[in-house]
């Protein structure tokens, strides 16, 4: 299934409006989250073809956001890409094991970006 509708999951508000343009100029429909709450409860109501998840932010971390989505029934078929500071093997190890299908590490390459994109769709 092509990815069209991306959820973007992004406390920093440079960021967030990095990944939004970035991602609008070559044509996907964007909406976000601020953090991991709002992130799970937006995946739920709008079902996005992925979603891109930071993994540090207030509250509950994307980690743990990305394993609420992938065992829940309503949202376990959304692919999630972690970006994310945090750039330790053993990070983007945990990352995968708690469910995403990729991992990025910030600052975000957008082509890289794009690469992992459409090699989901």
């Amino acid at each position: 299934m092509p990815i069209k509708n991306i959820l973007v999951v992004e406390d920093s508000a440079t960021d967030r409006q990095f990944l939004t343009e970035l991602l609008a100029k070559n044509g996907y429909h964007v909406t976000t989250a601020q953090n991991a709450a709002e992130a799970v409860s937006k995946a739920k109501e709008q079902r996005p073809d992925l979603v891109l998840m930071d993994v540090v932010m207030p509250g509950d971390s994307g980690f743990q956001a990305t394993r609420t989505l992938s065992k829940d029934e309503a949202t376990k078929k959304i692919p999630i890409i972690i970006c994310s500071s945090k750039a330790q093997e053993t990070d983007k190890a945990w990352g995968i094991k708690q469910g995403a299908r990729d991992y990025v590490v910030k600052p975000v390459k957008g082509p890289e970006l794009l690469a992992k994109i459409s090699a989901l769709g």
